[in-house]
């Protein structure tokens, strides 16, 4: 008993001199890890033409480039950008054809849901594909 007693001022002590705790990041430990899952269709490769997983923090998934895709998303995150909103209404866009490739990114980033579908139907879109790779493949051949 009196070794338990001993022990107990004894790290008392120490945490004493070794000062408080830093605060733990409970924002990040209590917020939702990045999961999305990405749909490609008539990219013109069918190596390419599938459903990828994608999580960040720590990265993972079947994705070709999650390193890359995870890296731009968190450079999205410190820039205060949201890479899945969609093109303005009020956006004046080039009438240009990018092809007929398609993409569907559901599921979780930063916190919020993510919907999102991107098509290279104008210059707009072709520009909102673009900003986000690696995370969707090139569309430029």
């Amino acid at each position: 008993m009196l070794r338990l007693a001993a022990f107990a001022v004894t790290s008392a002590l120490a945490a004493s001199v070794a000062g408080p705790l830093p605060p733990l990041p409970l924002g990040r430990l209590l917020a939702t890890p990045d999961r999305l899952t990405i749909a490609m269709a008539d990219t013109g490769n069918r190596q390419l033409d599938r459903e990828y997983r994608l999580e960040c923090d720590p990265v993972g998934g079947d994705h070709p480039e999650a390193e890359g895709a995870c890296a731009r998303l968190d450079q999205f995150a410190r820039d205060g950008k949201d890479p899945f909103a969609p093109v303005s209404k009020r956006q004046i866009c080039t009438m240009q054809h990018g092809g007929p490739a398609t993409a569907r990114i559901t599921g979780t980033w930063n916190g919020h849901k993510v919907d999102a579908t991107f098509r290279r139907t104008d210059g707009c879109e072709i520009r909102r594909w673009d900003e986000l790779e690696p995370l969707l493949p090139s569309g430029r051949s």
